[in-house]
């Protein structure tokens, strides 16, 4: 039986990550990137299976990923690490494939934003709401190199 947390809506989360969707400037760069992630539970409560695909970074090497709370155009803070930080994997230096499962103590914030530091209901929520995007870091654009905007699919949606 399905529990609330998965009967308030969509399951299933995609982006498209390049250096157009960057800002506060939009970056010219041949990276480009994959995010997909499925609200699941399991017997230690609800998660958050994800995969990030990325490639052709010019910046340098990828240092780190985040899921971060804000719209489209705007810059926000850091909810939860994908990879290079945070108890995840490191990040592939020169692209590839991450993969894990983020749950409550993995989501650090933004407290300035209305996130706690665990609050995992908070981050689904802006995730289906569409005010939640992937973001991939470099060495030589440490603000982020690609990015894409997180979309909520039904479970019919492909």
């Amino acid at each position: 039986m399905a529990s609330d947390d998965e009967r308030r809506g969509p399951n299933h989360f995609r982006a498209t990550l390049s250096g157009y969707q960057e800002t506060p400037s939009t970056l010219s760069t041949a990276g480009t990137g994959k995010f997909k992630a499925e609200l699941v539970s399991d017997a230690m409560g609800m998660a958050i299976d994800y995969e990030l695909s990325f490639e052709d970074l010019e910046g340098g090497t990828a240092i780190a990923a985040h899921i971060h709370l804000g719209q489209r155009a705007t810059s926000g803070g850091v909810s939860a690490f994908l990879c290079g930080g945070g108890g995840k994997p490191t990040c592939p230096p020169a692209g590839g494939t991450v993969t894990g499962t983020i749950r409550p103590a993995d989501v650090i914030g933004p407290t300035a934003q209305g996130i706690a530091p665990g609050e995992f209901e908070e981050l689904v929520r802006a995730m289906r709401a569409g005010f939640a995007y992937a973001n991939v870091h470099s060495t030589g654009r440490p603000g982020g190199e690609i990015r894409g905007q997180i979309k909520a699919r039904g479970d019919d949606d492909n």
